[in-house]
């Protein structure tokens, strides 16, 4: 382990730990698994990652090395930085039909490959199914994953189709095939293992579902009801779930939504881009506005002037004739309004301030200083702020609600567009979060990289907060700072919010 610098702890369960390291020697961040060598699953957590190793689908994230020393085991694999889990993509809603179809394609292919080779992943889930910034589908885990947890399956072939059946079912509903909630994503009621009642289709589920792919995960899961929909046999390798994505008709690639609006160019001149567009409808950007044609330019130009110098002329005559008359030349206007909180001549009280409103949020970032990367799941940072109760920005897993003693904390930065007044902060969670307040000085015009340049003016604990500053302050940024974590049900503590919002 001396090669390799462990710095952060990502899961720590059932006598092992993950971790994200720095391999010393070639300078790039890894993946570590460690587990003591007299641990029960530590010969087969070794015999697993030395085969996995042997597998070249670019598809499987690559075990890089597996050895004992110093009385602990530890399996190195790649770190994918810009990587995303499925169930962090899903909690945006459900993918179209054309990308569901090719992510369970790549994954199919990769784990038909696999089980020629004599290797059955076991977990396969939107939590180790992962896509690149690139769009490139990468699988972590395989057979180490199951070896680590002792997950082990009489028919493992028919284990990891089922799977794929899950994660297409995921895909196409943003919900998980059964009636426990997993991988943030909500059940569907009454459809448990063993449940009499048959699994809705993904088509029941959400309207405008593909129809063949949603017979095609019906026909892969495993389930009383799944193959009473179909007529053809049910997929039970994953090769089967390769060839039915053959014999599917081609689904279209959804075309971008473009603003049209007519076409207002002077008849006989084309407008801009008709050469390209040919008789098409003009899009907003291609447009320009008609010029006024010669002569009658010409008038409009020079009447347009004489009204502006007979309008000043009429002003400047009104002005003269008060002034000559005695009177303050603003008198005729309205009289100005008292200043709020005071008493006008008559002593009737001024009108009021307005009450507190929403305050706009231009933008929300994640915050992490003290990680490496400075930065926890920036794609789902925006779920935060989106109205949505059922979708969710996440922090990473962490060994105890400290972030494991690695950090004092770690949140999101939401950036207000402008210097505005800040009277209260709501923060909904999932669970009981211990949260701080805290803004930055009123003159920041660049979000400060550094906790403690934001000011504390408000903390509190529980899943739904109001956090109130003594008295509304001035910032443009505000900073949700996450202290302490709550209990996951699989033993991790993480962090997740799923909305905030901000009051003048």
């Amino acid at each position: 382990m001396r090669r390799y610098r462990l710095e952060e702890c990502i899961t720590r369960l059932e006598g092992f730990s993950s971790w994200r390291a720095v391999d010393e020697k070639l300078r790039r961040a890894v993946g570590v698994h460690v587990l003591p060598a007299r641990h029960p699953r530590a010969k087969a957590v070794l015999a697993a990652a030395r085969s996995a190793a042997l597998m070249s689908d670019p598809r499987f994230v690559q075990v890089l090395d597996a050895d004992e020393h110093d009385g602990l085991v530890q399996v190195i694999h790649e770190w994918l930085p810009d990587a995303v889990p499925v169930a962090a993509i899903l909690q945006a809603g459900p993918m179209d039909a054309h990308e569901a179809r090719a992510l369970i394609g790549e994954v199919a292919e990769a784990m038909s490959a696999a089980h020629e080779a004599g290797l059955a992943h076991l977990r396969l889930t939107p939590a180790t199914v992962l896509r690149t910034s690139t769009g490139q589908v990468r699988i972590r885990g395989l057979a180490v994953d199951a070896a680590l947890r002792g997950i082990a399956s009489a028919h493992p072939t028919r284990t990891d189709t089922e799977s794929i059946g899950a994660l297409l079912y995921a895909a196409l509903t943003a919900r998980w095939p059964y009636h426990e909630g997993a991988y943030g994503l909500l059940g569907v009621a009454g459809l448990g293992r063993g449940s009499r009642d048959p699994l809705a289709t993904p088509e029941q589920v959400r309207a405008g579902v593909h129809r063949g792919l949603s017979d095609l995960a019906m026909r892969a899961l495993v389930n009383d009801g799944a193959t009473a929909v179909s007529e053809q046999r049910p997929c039970t390798t994953p090769q089967d779930v390769v060839a039915a994505l053959a014999a599917m008709p081609a689904i279209p690639v959804p075309e971008p939504e473009d603003v049209l609006l007519p076409d207002f160019s002077v008849p006989g001149r084309p407008a801009r881009g008709a050469a390209l567009a040919g008789d098409h409808p003009v899009a907003a950007h291609d447009m320009v506005p008609p010029a006024l044609p010669g002569r009658t330019g010409k008038i409009l130009k020079w009447g347009v002037t004489a009204l502006v110098i007979a309008a000043l002329g009429l002003g400047s005559w009104q002005i003269a004739d008060a002034l000559l008359e005695g009177d303050p030349p603003g008198e005729s206007a309205a009289p100005q309004r008292p200043a709020p909180g005071t008493t006008d001549e008559e002593g009737v009280p001024a009108e009021e301030e307005p009450e507190p409103g929403p305050v706009e949020i231009a933008r929300v970032v994640d915050f992490d200083p003290f990680g490496s990367g400075g930065s926890q799941n920036p794609s789902a940072a925006p779920l935060a702020v989106d109205g949505d109760p059922e979708t969710f920005w996440h922090t990473r897993n962490y060994f105890g609600p400290g972030f494991g003693n690695l950090k004092p904390g770690l949140g999101l930065v939401l950036d207000l567009g402008e210097s505005r007044s800040v009277g209260s902060v709501e923060v909904a969670a999932l669970g009981d979060h211990d949260i701080e307040l805290r803004v930055a000085p009123a003159d920041a015009e660049t979000m400060p990289g550094s906790h403690e340049a934001y000011r504390r003016v408000a903390s509190g604990s529980g899943s739904s907060l109001s956090l109130t500053p003594e008295e509304p302050v001035k910032t443009r940024y505000v900073l949700i700072w996450l202290t302490e974590l709550p209990l996951g049900n699989d033993g991790n503590y993480r962090g997740r919010i799923t909305n905030i919002s901000v009051t003048g």
